[in-house]
């Protein structure tokens, strides 16, 4: 079993920054697929960011290109997430998900079904 515990997530303004960790209980970090998804009260999961372990290949909804950074340091067993030009739009609790192994399709990095672990969420707010 992983656990996950994510970070970082708080109260900023429009345009300000935040950069959300993802600390995972494994040895064996480096050989996850790790993921963040986010979810606004009242509507559904939303896929934000993925990485692949083998690759360092890196995948983001088109709502967070170029605004948000996915990242990883295996020596510390940590995934971080990026937030940059945040957007009232943006608000919402964010997770990160884990899956040991490799994604065949790309796809599957965009389907939260596919991960086999998630953490508690971090609140991200942004004020207008």
């Amino acid at each position: 079993q992983v656990q996950l515990v994510e970070s970082g997530g708080g109260l900023v303004q429009a345009g300000g920054s935040l950069r959300l960790s993802c600390a995972a209980s494994t040895r064996t970090f480096s050989l996850y697929d790790m993921g963040w998804f986010r979810q606004a009260p009242g509507r559904e999961r939303e896929f934000i960011a993925a990485i692949s372990w083998s690759s360092g290949t890196t995948y983001y909804a088109d709502s967070v290109k170029g605004r948000f950074t996915i990242s990883r340091e295996n020596a510390k067993n940590t995934v971080y997430l990026q937030l940059n030009r945040l957007k009232p739009e943006d608000t919402a609790a964010y997770y990160c998900a884990a899956v040991s192994g490799q994604f065949w399709s790309t796809r599957d990095y965009y389907t939260g079904a596919k991960y086999d672990y998630w953490g508690q969420g971090t609140q991200v707010t942004v004020s207008s």
